[in-house]
């Protein structure tokens, strides 16, 4: 049973209230009674068009007022006497009213249908109002109901005990019903055994044991054991049941009681159990809506117990099969979250300690300590505080707050971050703390009390010289012992961090003033020692200086790119000029995961790196060799003197290879960098000689690729640059090319595929899904092109021609049918994209109301508060947003409630399982999303749905919409009538 099952359990419960008049029914008749005179009666009858009763108030169902109403309401027309008037009509639901009336004193005719008129308008709006009554018990029926399944759901998937949970189901239906005496039996047939898993009762002292099995001879003339064995509900007193079901008093099983109510569950059709409740003081409390509620609420209970005993026959084989390892995989777990929990830390460190380096400002350095500090804890509030050079002022450079947005300088006073300062020591102190230290006197409170609050000094050279803070307003979050030893463990590392920091800005001034002033000696000395000699000796050094740096990489002395390239092209010289010249070949070589050794040990072991690097490439090829540093960690190897015949050409290969191989074994050796033993590695590109080639340049371009071939291998390994690799770098350029055209062009169109409602095949709208009609290769799909499309950042202004395609489609398009695009999550990052989309709908002449846009959990993640702003921007112009793919990712309430979404798109994997060996699993999911989509008070549409078992389904289970080849294939022309219902 779904959500569609509870509504219309809401609407059976809605029918019934408004079958018996209310008291403004009487209200209603006295009002008619005293237009009529003294002796006047009145009558209204009715029927509404989905009941069989007919309804009646006023007179006496014997009075001739009465039967006149009655037989107008059956179409059977009689003589008016000179007091009588009447009247039949069809209300606007379709109810079917009749009015009679008796009068006390003659009336006149005119009087007569302006009474009449009168007494209809009053009729019809009491039928309103109680109609309108009526479905609001409905709905709360309804919510209340949708309710208690949410919890008893709850309770079947929570840690507490079988008792607990069962008295805590009891209280959820005593909330749907009376149900204060209330029981749960489970019986086994095979066995003819029952348990009495729960029992409360208020005047029956009997105690349950849920592990009592009784045999059902044990409890001759009991009800409940007839009730299972009949397997159908009965309710009424406990008297007339037992008169109904042919069984005998018996007083062992308990008083009677003057209304009782018990419903079967049941499994496969199989009686497995019953619920039952009772009342001893009042008749007639439980009646046939009652019946059919409380049998909805068994049913949901025996999925409850069900999983909990599922759930424990789990857990108690998995603990008997486990146990071996349990005690290992604890220490294992615990390692690993240790470990975990380590190198989270050590990255923040390494961080902390490249931010001292590479940060442009003290403000950028404490923001991006903030963002270090939010990885490890909670630290939406933080602040940075600094004692000044003076000893006596308390500066705030750095504050991040929900509550206090501002902290002004001040003196040194008694505030919570002067108490740290004073102590030397960091503390750890919730709002009971605080209070009480501030009644004390020991410190004073400035701005919003926390709940939890947590400082620690920030010390130089062994002085405090500020305090790091974080607090907690929410009680739902509190800082630990944990947590305070490693903020105190990071704080060491950022008071080192904004020393090298300090010292660093203050070097930088300092060398701005000594350049100022070297620079200003300078030109002093240049005009004082114009005519010495000496100085003209000096420039020719620099200059011979300055020629072999522009020849020769700085760092590791080895020739760069500028003298790579000028060998080259005296070696592409002789080759073209001799016939018997030598070949040669270029290695290009990359270090593989060079990144890592700067991101975690800093540029200045990198740079140690490199030069070790460039010693031992050296080292390892002959001495009319060249080696060069391109720049980063990128080398290149000229290996001349090739015997150029065609029957060597495989010695020349074999060469080379023997020499890539050698590179690599020789880098591969361990060396120590900044206290760290590490082992390099690196992956090679070779490219030949030939004649094809124009210049050293096209050379380098071919190894380069044959080096990323090499790495994309698996790395540490060599490979030689083929006619492959040409074809394959020619195949993308040109559609590179080709993309850069059609997005010029009309190569990008747009495919329609039609949303439909379930219930009746009815188009409600399409996606538009984007395809590339090529000029050679045809109609491609977007796994063809979107990488190439990404890497060339090209893809977002092939979206933008695909919203601009679909947007002049509605605008040529009359209709009330909308239009959803794909959204990918580049664009949410974009700060203009709502406004860019709606002024591209406004050049169109689109109404924005028929567009949605359909976007996935990882845009609205990305950057929350932007996607917020975003997706209102839109909402307020009329473009909804649809989320695709739910089901996922995330998927969760505590984030999606914050967004203006329109609906949930149920991803294609689970509506796939639908008709599947994984049914079950693919319905709770579906189930699971039908439910948030119903708390959030949204709709969902199903996706990729081929089959009608599908369809019937997700309609089944609440999904009103859907899509996919069952109701049509994308088309370039949109189609307005579903191909299958």
């Amino acid at each position: 049973m779904g959500l569609q099952s509870v509504q219309s359990m809401g609407d059976a419960a809605g029918t019934a209230a408004r079958a018996a008049p209310s008291l403004a029914a009487d209200a209603l008749l006295k009002v008619l009674r005293r237009t009529l005179g003294r002796d006047g009666e009145v009558a209204l009858c009715w029927r509404a068009s989905d009941a069989d009763d007919i309804v009646r108030f006023g007179a006496g169902p014997d009075s001739l007022a009465c039967v006149t109403a009655e037989r107008l309401l059956a179409n059977r027309p009689g003589n008016e006497g000179p007091r009588q008037v009447a009247i039949v009509w069809t209300a606007a639901d379709g109810t079917r009213v009749a009015l009679a009336a008796i009068l006390g004193e003659p009336m006149p005719l005119a009087e007569r249908n302006e009474w009449l008129d009168m007494a209809r308008g009053l009729a019809d709006a009491y039928l309103v109002a109680e109609r309108a009554q009526a479905r609001v018990k409905s709905l709360e029926d309804s919510e209340r109901l949708q309710q208690a399944l949410y919890e008893i759901a709850d309770l079947s998937g929570s840690d507490m005990d079988l008792a607990e949970m069962l008295e805590r189901i009891h209280h959820v239906v005593a909330g749907l019903m009376y149900a204060e005496n209330l029981y749960i039996v489970l019986y086994d047939a095979v066995r003819s055994t029952v348990r009495f898993l729960y029992f409360a009762d208020r005047r029956d002292p009997y105690e349950a044991d849920p592990e009592l099995e009784i045999h059902e001879r044990e409890l001759p003339n009991s009800m409940t054991i007839a009730l299972l064995k009949q397997g159908e509900p009965q309710f009424g007193p406990s008297a007339e049941i037992r008169h109904r079901l042919g069984i005998a008093r018996d007083i062992a099983h308990g008083p009677d009681s003057e209304d009782w109510l018990g419903v079967p569950m049941r499994r496969d059709d199989r009686v497995c159990g019953a619920l039952v409740v009772q009342s001893y003081e009042q008749a007639g409390v439980y009646g046939e809506e009652q019946r059919a509620l409380l049998s909805y609420v068994a049913q949901h209970i025996l999925t409850a117990l069900d999983r909990r005993q599922a759930r424990d026959e789990l857990e108690r084989r998995v603990e008997e099969r486990t146990y071996a390892l349990q005690l290992t995989n604890r220490d294992l777990q615990a390692e690993i979250v240790e470990r975990q929990r380590a190198e989270r830390l050590q990255r923040a460190l390494f961080r902390i300690a490249e931010l001292s380096i590479t940060s442009g400002s003290l403000e950028r350095f404490y923001a991006q300590i903030h963002d270090v500090v939010g990885e490890l804890l909670y630290a939406r509030n933080f602040y940075i505080a600094i004692v000044r050079d003076d000893g006596g002022t308390l500066e705030f450079p750095y504050s991040v707050d929900e509550r206090d947005p501002a902290r002004p300088t001040r003196r040194l006073g008694a505030g919570l971050t002067e108490f740290v300062i004073r102590a030397g020591t960091a503390m750890l102190a919730d709002s009971q703390r605080l209070k009480q230290l501030h009644a004390s006197g020991e410190v004073r409170l400035h701005g919003a009390i926390p709940h939890c609050w947590l400082g620690v000094p920030l010390l130089h050279e062994g002085a405090v010289v500020g305090v790091i803070a974080v607090q907690s307003y929410s009680p739902a979050i509190n800082f630990t012992q944990r947590d305070q030893e490693l903020l105190t463990f990071v704080a060491h590392h950022i008071s080192n961090g904004l020393a090298r920091k300090r010292a660093q800005d203050r070097l930088v001034a300092a060398h701005a003033d000594l350049e100022q002033r070297v620079q200003a000696r300078t030109q002093e000395l240049a005009r004082a020692n114009a005519d010495l000699l000496e100085q003209i000796g000096e420039r020719l050094r620099a200059e011979q200086r300055l020629t072999y740096q522009a020849r020769h990489d700085a760092l590791t002395g080895l020739p760069n790119r500028s003298q790579l390239l000028e060998r080259l092209g005296m070696a592409i010289s002789r080759a073209r000029q001799s016939a018997s010249s030598s070949s040669f070949a270029v290695l290009f070589l990359d270090l593989d995961r060079f990144k890592l050794v700067n991101d975690s040990a800093g540029h200045t072991a990198g740079d140690h790196l490199l030069v070790e690097a460039g010693r031992r490439i050296v080292a390892a090829v002959r001495e009319d060799d060249m080696v060069a540093r391109l720049g980063g960690d990128e080398f290149a190897i000229v290996v001349d003197n090739l015997d150029d015949r065609p029957d060597c050409a495989p010695d020349n290969l074999a060469v080379v290879e023997t020499l890539a191989q050698r590179i690599l074994t020789l880098l591969s050796q361990p060396c120590w960098v900044a206290g760290r033993e590490v082992f390099p590695s690196a992956s090679i590109g070779i490219a030949f000689w030939n004649p094809g080639y124009r210049n050293g340049a096209d050379l380098l371009r071919d190894a380069d690729a044959a080096m990323y071939r090499a790495k994309a291998s698996g790395r540490d390994r060599w490979a030689v640059f083929d006619q492959a690799m040409r074809d394959q770098a020619v195949r993308i350029l040109d559609l590179e090319a080709d993309l850069r055209r059609a997005i010029n062009g009309d190569g990008f169109i747009a495919f329609y595929q039609p949303i439909v409602k379930l219930h009746d095949g009815s188009v409600v709208g399409h996606e538009a899904l984007l395809r590339w009609r090529h000029e050679r290769r045809g109609l491609l799909l977007p796994g063809e092109f979107i990488g190439l499309g990404e890497d060339s950042g090209l893809i977002e202004e092939v979206d933008w021609v695909m919203y601009r395609r679909v947007l002049q489609h509605l605008a040529a398009e009359p209709g009330d049918s909308y239009v959803s695009i794909n959204v990918s999550p580049r664009h949410f990052r974009a700060t203009d994209f709502a406004d860019r989309l709606l002024r591209l709908a406004d050049a169109a002449g689109a109404d924005p109301s028929r567009l949605r846009i359909e976007i996935t959990e990882v845009a609205l993640l990305d950057d929350a508060s932007r996607a917020i702003r975003t997706l209102r921007t839109l909402r307020d112009h009329g473009v909804l947003a649809q989320l695709d793919d739910f089901g996922t990712g995330y998927s969760a309430l505590s984030y999606l409630h914050r967004f203006p979404v329109e609906c949930l798109k149920i991803d294609r994997s689970f509506v796939s399982g639908l008709d599947s060996g994984g049914g079950h699993e693919a319905v709770a999911v579906v189930r699971a999303i039908q439910a948030l989509a119903g708390t959030l008070g949204i709709y969902t549409i199903g996706e990729g749905i081929e089959t009608l078992a599908q369809s019937q389904t997700l309609s089944g289970l609440g999904c009103t919409r859907g899509q996919g080849y069952l109701y049509g294939r994308p088309a370039e022309t949109p189609a307005y009538e579903a191909a299958a219902g």
